[in-house]
């Protein structure tokens, strides 16, 4: 759920306010962490093989998650505690430097360095007062998402990351099942 999802939700939990929905975001931001730790215990030879034809491998999506939470922590945070808009990279160029970067690592250590940006993005995050989480910044010029209509904050954003994480997530999870099934050699 988003925080413009406002109107979906049920008496009882508009009544939480906005402290506890947006920690509530956070902690499930963190979640990813703790599914990453999982991975470790997964060959790293079937980590390395891509998805299916033309993807990218897990180890891949994974370093394409730590290099946004890197730019998460290193240029949007930063910029909206000064008080400026939260700047986003061409996504093409971004993501094949971020899948390059999974060829020069060993899983494990991808899986290390990714779980540890997280940790240390989500404890950065809950550090920060409720005001600068909710107030209006726009993202890449736009001040509003033009899906929903609902004003740019950094916890929307984190808000729209989770929903990333959770498609690459899903991903993985279905590429694994199916690699127990079906042994990668």
């Amino acid at each position: 759920m988003k925080l413009g999802d406002w109107n979906l939700m049920g008496e009882e939990e508009w009544e939480m306010g906005p402290d506890r929905e947006t920690e509530k975001i956070i902690r499930e931001f963190g979640a990813y962490s703790d599914w990453l730790f999982e991975l470790k215990s997964v060959d790293p030879h079937v980590l390395k093989k891509p998805l299916a034809e033309g993807k990218w491998s897990a180890s891949e999506i994974i370093a394409h998650i730590l290099k946004w939470d890197e730019h998460l922590s290193d240029r949007v945070i930063p910029a909206v505690l000064e008080g400026e808009g939260m700047a986003f990279p061409e996504f093409g160029p971004f993501n094949n430097r971020a899948a390059a970067y999974a060829e020069k690592v060993t899983p494990g250590r991808l899986i290390t360095e990714a779980g540890a940006a997280r940790n240390q993005l989500v404890s950065r995050l809950f550090e920060l007062p409720e005001s600068v989480l909710v107030r209006p910044a726009a993202s890449n010029g736009d001040s509003h998402c033009p899906y929903t209509g609902s004003p740019y904050t950094l916890i929307y954003i984190i808000g729209d990351f989770i929903y990333h994480d959770q498609h690459h997530r899903q991903q993985i999870d279905d590429f694994l099942g199916n690699a127990q099934k079906h042994p990668i050699r």
